[in-house]
């Protein structure tokens, strides 16, 4: 590419990362003059781009609305990001219209991407788990994640720097099963390598990771995101709560999800017992009384009282003239 088309790309993508450019840091940023900013302006503005002169002490450029979309300038990274959105929003079911345009803009972001980063996103993407209740999904280290996908795929272990909740920092060497997104963040699971146990560490807690010789089997009907969820329902915490609900599966995940709570059949038809690990209580009682079904709290008997509490608190706002 000749360098002054490269300086016109490069000036558009400087515009489209937003904001007003003053002349100066546009000159400076491209290598050339203010005058020669001003004629690449102009070429924009010939190619329908809608950039905007923007006067004053702190004036210079930005692009303004318009009616056609100028072409976008995306790195690896960028690319990557929007490509995960797009295919969170399809799996979780965040995007419901519009289904075939999400298609078509993840089929065009593929097509101009490098080979290399081609490759390693196909990776990735086999090895992506989504649960249920997704949430905003955090952007993960595009090295991290693309790593942890080519050692899962390649079912090679992975040496990575984690720093634990508790602030201490190590490195690991997980056996990666596969990685999940999860109420809002990234986890990878697998059996690290040094205690023999299965664990699951969140990605934005990785600052490096890398492939080692080797290969490992991950056991036979491994579900990464059946993992992640049922290792937050049985973490240790504070409090072990157990409720029996009269009501279908269906009416008590509404409420308590898998990634919460645990459910186990009773003696008695139509009830279960539901056994939650906690580290507070107070979120609870809100959460039975929109259940709207009957209950039952064997422990602990502080849930009992703020039970009681809320209600009592309930009835008192209904009585309020």
């Amino acid at each position: 590419m000749p360098k002054p088309a490269g300086r016109v790309l490069t000036l558009l993508e400087l515009l489209q990362s937003g904001g007003t450019r003053t002349v100066a840091e546009l000159a400076e940023r491209l290598g050339v003059d203010g005058r020669t900013v001003r004629r690449y302006v102009g070429q924009l503005i010939d190619l329908d781009v809608p950039v905007e002169s923007v006067r004053g002490r702190y004036g210079g450029y930005r692009l303004g609305p318009g009616h056609r979309l100028p072409p976008l300038m995306l790195g690896d990274d960028e690319a990557l990001a929007v490509l995960l959105g797009l295919l969170a929003g399809r799996r979780t079911g965040l995007v419901t219209a519009g289904r075939t345009a999400s298609e078509t803009a993840s089929a065009k972001i593929r097509r101009v991407l490098p080979r290399h980063v081609a490759r390693r996103l196909d990776v990735l993407l086999d090895s992506l788990a989504f649960t249920d209740r997704p949430g905003e999904f955090d952007t993960p280290d595009a090295d991290v994640l693309l790593t942890l996908a080519d050692a899962v795929g390649h079912r090679r272990p992975v040496a990575m720097r984690y720093t634990g909740g508790d602030g201490r920092r190590g490195e690991r060497t997980l056996h990666a099963y596969g990685i999940v997104a999860h109420a809002g963040r990234w986890y990878v699971t697998g059996r690290d390598a040094d205690s023999g146990e299965d664990r699951t560490f969140r990605l934005d807690r990785i600052t490096d990771a890398r492939t080692l010789p080797g290969s490992f089997e991950p056991p036979e009907g491994v579900d990464p995101a059946e993992r992640v969820v049922s290792g937050f329902a049985t973490a240790e915490y504070r409090y072990e709560v157990t409720l029996r609900i009269q009501g279908t599966t269906e009416q008590i995940r509404a409420r308590l999800p898998a990634s919460v709570a645990t459910l186990e059949e009773t003696d008695e038809e139509g009830w279960r017992r539901v056994r939650i690990r906690a580290e507070h209580l107070d979120w609870l009682p809100p959460v039975l009384a929109s259940l709207d079904r009957p209950f039952v709290i064997e422990t602990p008997d502080e849930l009992r009282t703020l039970t009681t509490e809320f209600a009592a608190r309930l009835t008192a706002y209904a009585d309020h003239p």
